[in-house]
């Protein structure tokens, strides 16, 4: 199996193989989670943009392990922007993360672009035209979700998500599609392995089914406990609960599972058919909405540098704005505050073989934007 080699992270590497006429450089900081829980999302992020640029000669990195923790987060941006003198940053996968480095970094002049977190903050009044989101808004994937249960007749949800601004954001964009009631909603602690107490409640709650927002080794946790517990309803959640690195973990108590996500490894385009292949032949697993994520973090940039240097950043940022670029996703645009406007698809749980993987079965919402875009003064 072919692997990034481990010193990336420590290491300022050149990367990809577009040239640019006047050979002009741009240096990028990624810092992302390579270490302890949910250094899987941040692994898929890192391989899946640093696939996008490979070979390209003007694009240089350093990737920095954030270890999940804000304070760390904070001081490698700092060194990246004071001493490292990057011109972007990315790479952020956990929301407290975001909210900890980007305003400080936008207000200095550098665009970040977020292969993941988009908490509501920086998509409303704390929106900044050097801030681009190229995942998702936070709440997106989960009101995709809410219009699901209202089609699948649930009537009587019971809901739970970490205790930090994705999770707020989670069952706020599920509360704000769902028509039927609660019956319940918890807020677990952020890294939480033991969900015995949450699944004793939701089991004496009388609910016809359950929505988590639990990513990474959460994720993985509470599906192993919850299919060891006997309740039969069905559960909903976002693909960041039922990704290829945690159905591999979950195992069969996966299959048949509805999540939502706008990406998929079936989504019938020639960059995805591109992409899926490239990252299974470079890496040797398949790839995640992580890996595309990052992958379409990394094909926006190369984008942009093509008519337009760093520098001049009124002209690069709209060259960002335009997303003149093949994504993985099919169609993409940025509305004003500059988070994407897409299709969420409702995926399946299926088995491919000996593998579980997921296949579009619907689109749950089409062309959709965010509700934060009125608050936005860009």
């Amino acid at each position: 199996m072919k692997k990034l080699k481990t010193t990336l992270a420590a290491l300022m590497i050149m990367s990809s193989s577009t040239i640019f006429a006047d050979g002009h450089q741009l240096k990028v900081g990624m810092i992302t989670t390579l270490s302890g829980g949910g250094s899987g999302l941040g692994i898929d992020v890192r391989d899946g943009f640093m696939l996008a640029v490979k070979g390209n000669q003007n694009i240089s990195v350093i990737i920095k392990d954030d270890q999940r923790k804000p304070d760390i987060a904070v001081q490698l941006a700092d060194k990246m922007i004071q001493s490292d003198k990057v011109d972007v940053l990315t790479g952020i996968i956990w929301s407290n993360l975001a909210m900890a480095v980007v305003p400080a970094a936008v207000n200095q002049g550098k665009f970040y672009l977020s292969p993941n977190a988009g908490p509501s903050k920086l998509a409303g009044k704390g929106c900044h035209k050097n801030y681009f989101n190229v995942a998702w808004q936070n709440d997106n994937l989960h009101e995709a979700a809410g219009g699901y249960a209202n089609s699948a007749g649930f009537k009587n949800t019971f809901i739970l998500a970490p205790n930090y601004p994705a999770g707020k954001d989670a069952l706020t964009g599920y509360k704000r599609f769902f028509k039927g009631k609660l019956a319940g909603e918890i807020y677990t602690k952020l890294g939480q392995k033991d969900y015995a107490a949450e699944i004793a409640q939701i089991r004496a709650s009388g609910a016809d089914s359950v929505f988590f927002f639990l990513p990474g080794g959460m994720g993985i946790g509470f599906m192993k406990q919850f299919s060891q517990s006997g309740i039969n309803v069905p559960v909903v959640g976002p693909a960041f609960s039922f990704d290829q690195g945690i159905l591999k973990a979950v195992g069969d108590a996966a299959l048949g599972v509805k999540n939502t996500s706008q990406w998929s490894k079936d989504i019938d385009n020639p960059a995805n058919k591109k992409f899926v292949s490239d990252f299974q032949s470079e890496y040797g697993r398949l790839p995640s909405l992580y890996a595309s994520q990052g992958y379409d973090t990394g094909k926006l940039l190369i984008s942009a540098m093509i008519n337009a240097k760093v520098d001049d950043k009124d002209k690069f940022r709209d060259e960002l704005r335009k997303a003149n670029f093949a994504s993985t996703r099919g169609k993409f645009s940025f509305d004003k505050n500059h988070h994407p406007i897409q299709d969420i698809y409702v995926r399946e749980v299926i088995k491919e073989g000996k593998t579980l993987t997921n296949k579009i079965v619907s689109v749950g919402l089409k062309d959709h934007s965010n509700v934060y875009v009125s608050e936005c003064k860009m």
